[in-house]
């Protein structure tokens, strides 16, 4: 296996592959250290949640990934995944991004062209990026509540799994 895999722009990005004592490989979102310093610089919340969608699809590869905000609008969620099924996509991954207190901030979509479940090393690279998301929704969210006087953020927050359309007319 090539250390190096190319990423957007045709740069060389090197994989971050640790090795646990167990011997065990623990990979890392390639892009995990800039995904950090985007957050912390304020990056608008959508250029960073799409940053973490287009690491995350790199790193598992033949999958595409959606992070949304529960006030998104329900019926553009349901186009998606129409969408999805009638480009022969299937649901791969469909979870909530929650806060520590389990507060939900968003949802992780991910859509793969081949019906499966995520092996166990995919399974930790999508843990890593929910979490990502959840620091960089709390953090939006704080900033939000600073410059608009406080006030209870995602009130109506909700968990949603988008269903697959039982046929395609």
């Amino acid at each position: 296996m090539n250390e190096y895999d190319s990423g957007s722009g045709g740069t060389p990005q090197k994989r971050n592959i640790q090795r646990s004592l167990d011997g065990k490989t623990q990979y890392l979102l390639n892009a995990e250290e800039q995904l950090l310093q985007s957050i912390t610089s304020h990056v608008a919340l959508p250029k960073v949640l799409n940053e973490i969608c287009t690491a995350l699809d790199f790193q598992i590869g033949n999958v595409v990934s959606l992070i949304t905000l529960p006030g998104d609008d329900p019926s553009d969620l349901a186009a998606i995944a129409i969408n999805a099924a009638l480009f022969g996509l299937y649901t791969f991954c469909s979870e909530g991004v929650v806060s520590e207190s389990d507060e939900v901030l968003g949802f992780l979509e991910m859509y793969c062209s081949v019906r499966r479940n995520p092996a166990a090393e995919e399974v930790q690279l999508i843990e890593r990026a929910k979490c990502l998301a959840a620091i960089a929704i709390a953090r939006h969210n704080e900033t939000s509540d600073q410059h608009n006087g406080g006030g209870p953020r995602n009130p109506g927050a909700r968990k949603r799994v988008l269903e697959w359309p039982t046929s395609r007319n």
